[in-house]
């Protein structure tokens, strides 16, 4: 028992296996690095309450792993870090009553894995996020008593968790019309929470109906990337449809070639490259035939040349031949 002595570090004299230590009431010094306490491993009990300690630095009780009980109450304290409690895995009961904690650190519980019992009484805890609140339902006696409680619309995660605890005793300090009234009684209408929870509502409709009206006015932007079968699917049919008219073309054409080609040749009166002369029936024929047929007139000639395919190899000899003996007839007369 060292306590009340004005003690600025535990006295070196100590043996080292001691269990309990109570250093309450002194001016303990809080190393701002290292540990306190190293030499005892072996505590599980450490009183150091009613000591200036302002803040805990990160680890600095990582060296007490055996340690249950932890009683830092009348501190001062108005920080926790989140490393305070680093290494402290079998703490049962954590004491920091009577300090002048404003806000939870969520991180700080995380190091204490078998924590049982959380005293937070008479601190400066105006209000505590859920998260934190989330973390303390692993504990199962935590007392907040004694906190300056707002009671408005933020302190409606702290209301059902403690309705859920059936905790008593945690009551408001404001506002006003709801000082000294217990949190877990309170309901989200007395907490302030329908009026704020319908003002988001009417936004959250407003921005739909924006974003619903932007959209029928502003066309959606297409992702890049995707395009290229359909640049595909366009370069093959304008290829596929040129092949087509290109065919086209060339069979009009082929069959304009060969309709110019069909005209049936002169007919023959007798065997090419036969003379005039050679047999008199033929002479005679050529003369009947010259009396029975008048010589064609230039319109019937005309006529037959307007079409404009009949060419000279379509005259044949036969023809020339007749053409000349005629000739010749009229001579003769």
């Amino acid at each position: 028992d060292c306590n009340g002595k004005s003690l600025l570090h535990a006295p070196s004299s100590l043996p080292s296996n001691i269990t309990s230590l109570d250093l309450s009431f002194n001016s303990l010094v809080m190393p701002r690095h290292g540990t306190l306490l190293m030499h005892f491993p072996s505590l599980r009990s450490l009183n150091l309450s009613s000591n200036a300690l302002l803040a805990l630095s990160p680890a600095v009780f990582s060296n007490l792993g055996a340690l249950r009980l932890l009683d830092l109450s009348s501190c001062s304290i108005a920080y926790l870090h989140t490393d305070a409690f680093k290494g402290l895995g079998n703490l049962h009961t954590l004491l920091l009553r009577n300090n002048n904690l404003q806000e939870l650190e969520v991180p700080f519980f995380l190091p204490l894995k078998a924590l049982f019992h959380l005293d937070l009484q008479h601190n400066a805890l105006v209000s505590v996020n859920a998260l934190s609140l989330e973390l303390m339902e692993a504990v199962p006696q935590v007392r907040l008593e004694g906190n300056p409680w707002v009671c408005d619309c933020t302190a409606h995660p702290l209301q059902q968790w403690l309705q859920r605890r059936q905790a008593v005793q945690v009551t408001c300090a404001s506002p006003p019309e709801l000082q000294g009234r217990e949190v877990a009684a309170l309901d989200s209408q007395d907490l302030g929470c329908q009026m704020k929870q319908r003002f988001p509502r009417e936004v959250s409709t407003v921005q739909q109906t924006t974003v619903a009206h932007s959209n029928t006015t502003t066309p959606p932007s297409r992702k890049g990337g995707r395009s290229w079968p359909y640049l595909v699917g366009f370069l093959v049919a304008a290829i596929s449809i040129s092949i087509l008219i290109a065919l086209a073309a060339k069979c009009k054409l082929f069959h304009k070639n060969f309709a110019s080609y069909r005209h049936r040749p002169l007919p023959e009166t007798s065997s090419t490259g036969g003379s005039p002369m050679e047999d008199g029936s033929s002479w005679d024929r050529g003369w009947g035939a010259s009396k029975n047929h008048t010589m064609p007139s230039a319109a019937s000639l005309q006529a037959e040349d307007d079409d404009g395919f009949i060419e000279d190899n379509y005259i044949q000899p036969s023809e020339q031949q007749r053409e000349e003996e005629e000739w010749e007839s009229h001579l003769s007369i």
